[in-house]
This record gives structure tokens, C-alpha cells and sequence, in this order.
């Protein structure tokens, strides 16, 4: 299956909490496999904490080899611009890509949506330095409203409760190489049931912690 939730946060705590939600509170466990960006191997210690956890370099040829070996496989089809999003733009998915779709239908792997609450506010940020995210060669460098007065202990993630929703299984059909056109309208229908389901959540949520 291709697990597919919201991604916000700055650093990848989302994928954390799902995956170990999958492994011990899911009936039969699962160990799940997240696909992540090129440039988080990149950041000291981040690497050898994803590797070891199991994630893979988020190319679709690994995430399709794993799929075929019925793998349950984590993506964020928003990307670096999910989990680089500023505070006014929180929980306001952006646009998915089409890649994860298109693996989908090759494969014939059901979809589980999932929303993500409490990840923007583990690490906040008010903007991105172009500056610095081009001198660390990284999509964003997020800015921390307490930066000036904290210094780097801004970006200790605050201990925010996490919550957890995972929708129905989607099943699509058609071809994988199918017009852009045609992926998007697939797409949508994912993206609408996360936003639909972190709508809720965020509903119903009485507090950060």
C-alpha cells in the first residue's frame, strides 16, 4: 500500500509518527518504508536516522520495486513545499504531485490517505531564507519568530501531541502513462480526502500539548 498523508513541520517528525504508528498500534503491525527527499541525507545526523530507520531515497524505481515486493510504502506527494510551509499557510495542503498516482496504478497499490495534526507547530517558522537555504543547498531554511532571542534552541521541536487519522483505502484504475490531465483528476481525489480529514482533526483538537 502507499501511505499518503499531509507533510508539514520543517524536519520529517510526521513520517516518524506514522511509521510508528504503523508498527505498533496497527493489527497486524506493519514496518513501513518512507520514500524522502534527495536533500535530507544531506543534514548531520538526519541521514543515519532515516537510513537506519528503514527510509529509502524517494526515486520512483525504488518505490516501485518495493511496492511490487507488497511493501507498505510512506510518501508525501507535497513534497519540500509540505513540509516547508510558513505559518500563515498551515494545513492548507499544497498541490500533490502526480508521481506517486502514476506508481500507484503501475503496481495496482491501494492508497490509504492520511491527515497529520501537529505537525506545524513543532517547529514553527514566519519565513524562508533564500540566502541560507541556497549557501546549505536545501529547498527552505525556515525562520523561527523566537530565532533572535532563542538562537539555534528556536528550532527544538516543542512537544506538541500528535494526531492521527487514516482514511479508507482508495483503489484507482487506468494507465499508469495516462495524459498529465488525466493523473491530476486521480490526484485531486486523494488530496481532497487528506484535506477533508485534517479539516476534521484540527476540528476537533482541544489544544497544541
Amino acid at each position: 500500500m502507499l501511505i499518503v498523508p499531509n507533510h508539514a513541520g520543517q524536519l520529517p517528525f510526521d513520517g516518524i509518527v506514522v511509521a510508528v504508528a504503523c508498527l505498533l498500534q496497527a493489527n497486524p503491525p506493519r514496518t513501513v518504508r518512507a520514500m524522502i527527499e534527495r536533500w535530507l541525507p544531506r543534514l548531520p545526523f538526519v541521514d543515519d536516522v532515516l537510513l537506519r530507520g528503514g527510509a529509502v531515497l524517494g526515486a520512483p524505481i525504488n518505490c516501485r520495486n518495493l511496492l511490487e515486493d507488497e511493501q507498505a510504502i510512506l510518501v508525501f506527494p507535497e513534497g519540500a513545499r509540505g513540509s516547508g510551509k510558513v505559518w500563515r499557510d498551515r494545513y492548507r495542503l499544497e498541490k500533490f504531485g502526480r508521481g506517486f498516482m502514476r506508481l500507484a496504478l503501475q503496481t495496482n497499490t491501494p492508497i490509504v490517505p492520511c491527515a497529520v495534526v501537529g505537525s506545524e507547530e513543532s517547529i514553527i517558522s514566519v519565513h524562508s531564507s533564500k540566502i541560507l537555504s541556497k549557501l546549505l543547498r536545501a529547498p527552505y531554511f525556515p525562520i523561527h519568530p523566537l530565532l533572535p532571542l532563542l538562537g539555534p534552541l528556536a528550532y527544538l521541536p516543542l512537544p506538541v501531541k500528535f494526531h492521527l487519522r487514516f482514511g479508507p483505502p482508495l483503489r484507482f484504475e487506468g494507465e499508469h502513462d495516462a495524459d498529465d490531465a488525466v493523473i491530476e483528476e486521480k490526484v485531486a481525489v486523494v488530496q481532497n480526502a487528506v484535506q477533508e480529514m485534517v479539516d476534521d482533526l484540527r476540528a476537533r483538537r482541544k489544544g497544541w500539548f
